[in-house]
Protein backbone atom coordinates (compact mmCIF):
# COMPACT_ATOMS: atom_id res chain seq x y z
CA UNK A 1 0.00 0.00 0.00
CA UNK A 2 1.26 3.71 -1.08
CA UNK A 3 1.30 6.85 1.67
CA UNK A 4 0.07 9.88 0.12
CA UNK A 5 -1.68 13.40 0.70
CA UNK A 6 -4.22 13.31 -1.56
CA UNK A 7 -5.70 16.60 -2.63
CA UNK A 8 -9.27 17.84 -1.35
CA UNK A 9 -10.53 18.68 -5.24
CA UNK A 10 -9.44 18.05 -8.49
CA UNK A 11 -8.54 21.12 -10.76
CA UNK A 12 -8.43 21.70 -14.28
CA UNK A 13 -4.74 22.75 -14.14
CA UNK A 14 -1.87 19.80 -14.37
CA UNK A 15 -1.65 17.83 -10.96
CA UNK A 16 1.42 18.75 -8.71
CA UNK A 17 3.46 15.66 -7.14
CA UNK A 18 5.54 16.29 -4.64
CA UNK A 19 8.42 13.70 -4.36
CA UNK A 20 10.62 13.87 -1.19
CA UNK A 21 14.37 13.21 -0.78
CA UNK A 22 16.44 10.24 0.27
CA UNK A 23 14.75 8.37 3.15
CA UNK A 24 12.12 10.81 3.97
CA UNK A 25 8.41 11.09 3.67
CA UNK A 26 5.23 13.47 2.51
CA UNK A 27 5.95 14.76 5.24
CA UNK A 28 9.09 16.64 4.08
CA UNK A 29 6.29 19.19 2.29
CA UNK A 30 4.21 20.01 5.49
CA UNK A 31 5.08 23.83 5.22
CA UNK A 32 4.79 24.10 1.48
CA UNK A 33 1.93 21.94 0.58
CA UNK A 34 -0.65 23.86 2.20
CA UNK A 35 0.45 27.19 0.28
CA UNK A 36 0.32 25.17 -3.14
CA UNK A 37 -3.62 24.18 -2.57
CA UNK A 38 -4.19 27.69 -1.13
CA UNK A 39 -3.09 28.62 -4.53
CA UNK A 40 -5.50 26.57 -6.21
CA UNK A 41 -2.99 23.23 -7.38
CA UNK A 42 -4.32 20.36 -6.81
CA UNK A 43 -1.38 19.12 -5.15
CA UNK A 44 -0.27 15.48 -4.22
CA UNK A 45 2.43 14.63 -1.72
CA UNK A 46 3.75 10.90 -2.40
CA UNK A 47 6.09 8.41 -0.37
CA UNK A 48 8.37 7.05 -2.43
CA UNK A 49 8.34 2.98 -2.27
CA UNK A 50 10.23 1.49 0.50
CA UNK A 51 10.57 5.08 2.20
CA UNK A 52 8.10 7.43 4.05
CA UNK A 53 4.87 5.21 5.32
CA UNK A 54 4.10 2.65 2.49
CA UNK A 55 2.62 -0.21 4.24
CA UNK A 56 5.63 -3.02 3.46
CA UNK A 57 4.51 -5.98 5.55
CA UNK A 58 5.40 -7.56 2.83
CA UNK A 59 8.61 -6.56 1.28
CA UNK A 60 8.87 -5.93 -2.35
CA UNK A 61 12.22 -5.57 -3.69
CA UNK A 62 12.95 -1.21 -3.07
CA UNK A 63 15.31 -0.94 -6.26
CA UNK A 64 15.43 1.78 -8.57
CA UNK A 65 13.11 -0.21 -11.27
CA UNK A 66 10.75 -0.87 -8.35
CA UNK A 67 10.41 2.77 -7.48
CA UNK A 68 9.79 3.86 -10.72
CA UNK A 69 6.59 1.07 -11.67
CA UNK A 70 5.41 2.13 -8.06
CA UNK A 71 4.92 5.79 -8.48
CA UNK A 72 3.79 4.93 -12.28
CA UNK A 73 0.78 2.67 -10.84
CA UNK A 74 -0.23 5.15 -8.16
CA UNK A 75 -0.28 7.84 -11.63
CA UNK A 76 -2.17 5.57 -13.38
CA UNK A 77 -4.20 4.36 -10.98
CA UNK A 78 -5.30 7.76 -9.67
CA UNK A 79 -4.13 11.03 -10.90
CA UNK A 80 -4.49 9.63 -14.65
CA UNK A 81 -3.64 13.13 -16.40
CA UNK A 82 -0.33 14.98 -17.07
CA UNK A 83 1.37 15.75 -14.07
CA UNK A 84 3.75 18.52 -12.57
CA UNK A 85 6.26 16.30 -10.99
CA UNK A 86 8.79 17.76 -8.36
CA UNK A 87 11.57 16.15 -6.86
CA UNK A 88 13.91 17.87 -4.29
CA UNK A 89 17.68 16.30 -3.33
CA UNK A 90 17.37 12.86 -4.50
CA UNK A 91 13.80 13.32 -5.34
CA UNK A 92 15.47 15.30 -8.60
CA UNK A 93 16.84 12.00 -9.35
CA UNK A 94 13.61 9.93 -9.23
CA UNK A 95 11.43 12.66 -11.23
CA UNK A 96 14.35 12.45 -13.83
CA UNK A 97 14.05 8.65 -14.10
CA UNK A 98 10.45 8.48 -14.43
CA UNK A 99 10.16 11.51 -17.25
CA UNK A 100 12.53 9.66 -19.11
CA UNK A 101 10.66 6.00 -18.78
CA UNK A 102 7.11 7.51 -19.05
CA UNK A 103 6.95 10.93 -20.77
CA UNK A 104 3.26 10.65 -21.56
CA UNK A 105 2.63 10.59 -17.78
CA UNK A 106 5.07 13.96 -16.87
CA UNK A 107 4.31 17.40 -18.49
CA UNK A 108 7.09 19.50 -16.47
CA UNK A 109 9.71 18.76 -14.02
CA UNK A 110 10.46 21.19 -10.89
CA UNK A 111 14.02 19.83 -9.71
CA UNK A 112 15.03 20.92 -6.03
CA UNK A 113 18.24 21.21 -5.34
CA UNK A 114 19.21 18.28 -7.23
CA UNK A 115 21.35 15.48 -6.48
CA UNK A 116 21.80 14.14 -9.87
CA UNK A 117 25.44 14.09 -10.67
CA UNK A 118 27.03 11.52 -7.50
CA UNK A 119 26.98 7.75 -9.18
CA UNK A 120 24.51 5.83 -7.88
CA UNK A 121 22.89 8.29 -6.21
CA UNK A 122 21.42 7.27 -2.35
CA UNK A 123 23.92 4.02 -2.29
CA UNK A 124 26.33 2.91 0.11
CA UNK A 125 28.66 5.71 -1.01
CA UNK A 126 26.86 9.02 0.10
CA UNK A 127 24.80 7.60 3.05
CA UNK A 128 26.28 9.70 5.35
CA UNK A 129 25.96 12.70 3.56
CA UNK A 130 22.28 11.82 3.00
CA UNK A 131 21.23 11.04 6.78
CA UNK A 132 22.94 14.20 7.61
CA UNK A 133 20.12 16.43 5.95
CA UNK A 134 17.61 14.09 5.70
CA UNK A 135 16.38 14.10 9.14
CA UNK A 136 12.62 15.69 8.82
CA UNK A 137 10.02 13.57 10.33
CA UNK A 138 11.71 10.98 10.96
CA UNK A 139 8.37 8.77 12.32
CA UNK A 140 8.72 6.03 9.25
CA UNK A 141 11.65 4.67 10.14
CA UNK A 142 10.40 3.66 13.18
CA UNK A 143 8.28 1.03 10.80
CA UNK A 144 9.67 -2.70 10.98
CA UNK A 145 10.44 -2.49 7.58
CA UNK A 146 12.78 1.08 7.23
CA UNK A 147 15.93 -0.73 7.41
CA UNK A 148 15.62 -3.46 5.25
CA UNK A 149 13.80 -1.50 2.81
CA UNK A 150 16.53 0.95 2.86
CA UNK A 151 19.24 -1.80 3.05
CA UNK A 152 17.78 -3.02 -0.43
CA UNK A 153 17.74 0.09 -2.08
CA UNK A 154 21.47 1.32 -1.49
CA UNK A 155 22.65 -2.12 -2.15
CA UNK A 156 20.69 -1.98 -5.45
CA UNK A 157 22.94 0.53 -7.04
CA UNK A 158 20.81 3.73 -6.32
CA UNK A 159 20.09 5.96 -9.17
CA UNK A 160 22.35 6.63 -12.15
CA UNK A 161 20.23 9.20 -14.46
CA UNK A 162 23.47 11.62 -15.83
CA UNK A 163 23.13 9.71 -19.07
CA UNK A 164 19.29 10.38 -18.98
CA UNK A 165 19.56 14.22 -17.79
CA UNK A 166 19.80 15.20 -21.84
CA UNK A 167 16.65 12.66 -22.64
CA UNK A 168 14.46 15.30 -20.77
CA UNK A 169 12.31 16.52 -22.93
CA UNK A 170 9.79 18.53 -20.67
CA UNK A 171 9.80 21.67 -19.89
CA UNK A 172 11.92 22.09 -16.22
CA UNK A 173 12.40 24.52 -13.41
CA UNK A 174 15.24 24.00 -11.61
CA UNK A 175 15.17 25.63 -7.70
CA UNK A 176 18.42 25.81 -5.71
CA UNK A 177 19.29 27.11 -2.44
CA UNK A 178 22.01 29.98 -3.08
CA UNK A 179 23.82 28.82 0.51
CA UNK A 180 23.14 25.09 -0.30
CA UNK A 181 26.45 23.28 1.91
CA UNK A 182 25.33 20.12 0.45
CA UNK A 183 25.13 20.26 -3.41
CA UNK A 184 27.50 22.68 -5.21
CA UNK A 185 25.84 25.49 -7.25
CA UNK A 186 27.85 24.83 -10.01
CA UNK A 187 26.32 21.70 -10.25
CA UNK A 188 22.83 23.88 -10.90
CA UNK A 189 24.35 25.54 -13.48
CA UNK A 190 25.92 22.70 -15.06
CA UNK A 191 21.93 20.95 -14.47
CA UNK A 192 20.42 23.87 -16.42
CA UNK A 193 23.05 23.56 -19.62
CA UNK A 194 22.65 20.25 -20.07
CA UNK A 195 18.63 20.55 -19.65
CA UNK A 196 17.38 21.02 -23.44
CA UNK A 197 14.18 23.27 -21.98
CA UNK A 198 15.11 24.55 -18.12
CA UNK A 199 14.99 27.72 -16.25
CA UNK A 200 16.98 28.23 -12.86
CA UNK A 201 15.80 30.17 -10.25
CA UNK A 202 17.74 30.89 -6.91
CA UNK A 203 16.78 31.54 -3.76
CA UNK A 204 19.12 33.87 -1.44
CA UNK A 205 19.74 32.86 2.43
CA UNK A 206 18.63 29.21 1.65
CA UNK A 207 20.06 26.26 2.11
CA UNK A 208 19.37 22.50 1.18
CA UNK A 209 16.04 22.44 1.93
CA UNK A 210 14.05 25.24 0.22
CA UNK A 211 10.81 23.92 0.40
CA UNK A 212 11.54 23.48 4.13
CA UNK A 213 13.20 26.59 5.12
CA UNK A 214 11.57 29.05 2.36
CA UNK A 215 8.53 27.61 1.57
CA UNK A 216 6.68 30.60 0.25
CA UNK A 217 9.05 31.18 -2.31
CA UNK A 218 9.32 27.45 -3.27
CA UNK A 219 4.78 27.84 -3.43
CA UNK A 220 5.34 31.09 -5.43
CA UNK A 221 7.92 29.98 -8.38
CA UNK A 222 5.94 26.43 -8.63
CA UNK A 223 2.64 28.54 -8.94
CA UNK A 224 4.31 30.62 -11.42
CA UNK A 225 5.43 27.54 -13.32
CA UNK A 226 2.54 25.86 -13.78
CA UNK A 227 0.51 28.62 -14.30
CA UNK A 228 2.32 29.79 -17.40
CA UNK A 229 1.19 27.69 -20.09
CA UNK A 230 -2.03 28.44 -18.78
CA UNK A 231 -2.17 32.44 -18.74
CA UNK A 232 -0.40 31.86 -22.54
CA UNK A 233 -3.44 29.66 -23.93
CA UNK A 234 -5.54 32.96 -22.28
CA UNK A 235 -3.99 35.49 -23.94
CA UNK A 236 -4.37 33.99 -27.16
CA UNK A 237 -7.50 32.72 -26.66
CA UNK A 238 -8.66 37.15 -25.78
CA UNK A 239 -6.44 37.88 -29.31
CA UNK A 240 -9.06 35.68 -30.94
Amino acid sequence: MSSCVRPLVESKTSPVVLLHGFDSSCLEWRYTYPLLEEAGLETWAVDILGWGFSDLEKLPSCDVATKRQHVYQLWKSYIKKPMILVGPSLGAAVAIDFAVNYPEAVEKLVLIDASVYTEGTGNQANLPKMVAYAGIGRLHCLFPWWEDATVDFMRSGGYKVVAQIEQVKQKTLIIWGEDDQIISNKLAVRLHCELPNAIIRQIPDCGHLPHVERPSSVAKLIVEFAQQDCYKEAQYVSQL
